[in-house]
């Protein structure tokens, strides 16, 4: 089945999209990768999705990819006597550690390590940000701060602190056990949620051992300041644009998102934009208008995918969610300007054979019109070099490793076929001309573009262009 956009879609699964039919119905809408966010469900729920991706893949004979998305750290309030409180701006208020149920002038904050990262004068954000505090004094097991903005609090209400680098792992003890199930499985990517600085995502690293991508959600303002060195260390990353609202003024995110996404260009990263992108579909077969332009807004960034949580998760209209979203897609890529908007974002290429082997291989595609660009890639490196070019032919990844197809499932402009390894020149040039003519892209008379590395197998010796005729 093969996709006519670049860009693709993460649809997330949860109570709406559990049953494999619901599963396959997304798929042919048009996801391209599936979520299973760890911060719901049970282990047998995404043991029962995750065999049911696996079939759809065997079913149709493409690659699929899948996330398991990673809860990280919450700081909760305890109980209040009466349940809610209500706060006036101005009134002192006392979090602890005192397990007693809370009232109007204080609550129960069970977390030592944000008493331990605190400074005067720090805000605290409640309730997704309708509540804002600032510190005025505090200890190891208590800070005393006054309401700035007021409102309703109830029980177990989240806390953000979001100009604080708060001294926690990014991983619980839960999110570890999460993490060895996932690996388990053989998922392609752990998303890692709570990252605040490049040593965060080094301990996610050295947890997977290279057995799954590691995706990085951008959430705090603080990650923001060393964005490029968890770049370095990271193989994605994704604009965790609901976190990230709350923890910074809503004005910044969108410079934020455009930030994020030209850094992630700049280093070939592949790069999602998420949260609410058709936020009103999971009651409306419809989208607004202003989530059509939210989504066309990320592609024009040139983001490589776009991602829905409970629009497919929760929603009343899945199928619908992914449709809408192929379908803005779509016409963004149709558009001229997107066309010369991907070309005045193009970044010089590397001083390496590879980088200068993929940047001719998008020149020579657009010289000659060749109708695709073929890769034969072990781990992906070249494939993503390519991608970073936007050409504006598909990029057909030939790969015999069914882990490095899955992954490159995020990549924009990517079409990946499980091949067997060539092992000569002929084979490559015959098995490309096969592939591209059966899926497709090709037809006789047409030119492809061909890249791949001598000796063969060899990862990341991309030395070698051809342009070869379909007969």
């Amino acid at each position: 089945m093969r996709r006519n956009r670049k860009a693709k879609i993460i649809a997330t699964l949860g109570p709406a999209s559990s049953d494999p039919e619901m599963i396959e119905k997304l798929f042919i809408a048009g996801a391209d990768v599936f979520r299973l966010n760890f911060s719901h469900g049970s282990h047998e729920d995404h043991k029962a999705r995750f065999d049911a991706i696996r079939e759809l893949e065997k079913k149709y004979g493409r690659p699929i990819g899948i996330i398991a998305d990673m809860q990280g750290p919450k700081f909760r309030v305890g109980d209040f006597s009466e349940g809610k409180v209500k706060l006036e701006a101005g009134q002192s208020f006392r979090l602890d550690l005192n397990a007693l149920d809370g009232d109007s002038s204080r609550v129960t904050l069970p977390h030592p390590e944000v008493f331990r990262s605190l400074q005067e004068g720090t805000d605290l954000l409640l309730d997704d940000g309708k509540i804002r505090l600032t510190v005025k004094e505090f200890g190891k097991d208590y800070a005393l701060t006054e309401v700035v903005t007021g409102g309703i609090l109830s029980n177990h209400k989240g806390v953000n602190l979001p100009n604080v680098v708060v001294d926690v792992s990014p991983l619980t003890d839960k999110d570890r056990e999460d993490l060895r199930f996932a690996l388990d499985m053989g998922v392609d990517w752990i998303a890692l949620s709570f990252v605040q600085r490049p040593e965060d995502v080094a301990e996610g690293r050295k947890l997977v051992s290279g057995r799954a991508g590691i995706m990085v959600k951008l959430e705090k303002p603080s990650a923001i300041k060393s964005l490029d060195g968890i770049i370095e260390l990271s193989d994605s990353l994704m604009v965790a644009r609901g976190d990230l609202g709350v923890e910074a003024p809503p004005e910044d995110v969108p410079a934020f998102q455009k930030q994020i996404i030209r850094a992630c260009r700049r280093s070939g990263k592949p790069v999602i934009v998420a949260t609410q992108m058709l936020e009103s579909m999971i009651n409306s077969p419809t989208p607004t208008r202003a989530e059509a332009s939210d989504v066309a807004t990320a592609i024009y960034d040139g983001a490589d995918t776009v991602m829905m949580s409970a629009e497919t998760a929760a929603g009343e209209y899945p199928v619908e969610s992914v449709a809408m979203m192929d379908r803005i897609v779509l016409r963004v890529e149709q558009d001229p300007i997107f066309t010369e908007m991907m070309a005045s974002q193009r970044n010089e290429p590397e001083s390496t054979a590879a980088d200068a082997i993929t940047a001719a291989a998008r020149q020579c595609a657009s010289t000659i019109s060749a109708s695709a660009i073929v890769t034969f890639t072990s781990t992906g490196s070249t494939t993503q070099r390519a991608a970073r070019e936007r050409p504006e032919v598909p990029i057909i990844c030939c790969t015999p490793r069914a882990a490095t197809a899955r992954r490159l499932t995020l990549t924009w402009g990517v079409h990946c076929m499980f091949t067997d390894d060539v092992s000569s020149f002929r084979e490559m040039v015959t098995k490309s001309i096969k592939i591209a003519s059966e899926e497709g892209f090709a037809s006789a008379g047409d030119r492809l573009i061909i890249t791949a590395g001598v000796p063969f197998g060899t990862p990341g010796a991309t030395n070698i262009l051809r342009i070869a005729w379909v007969e």
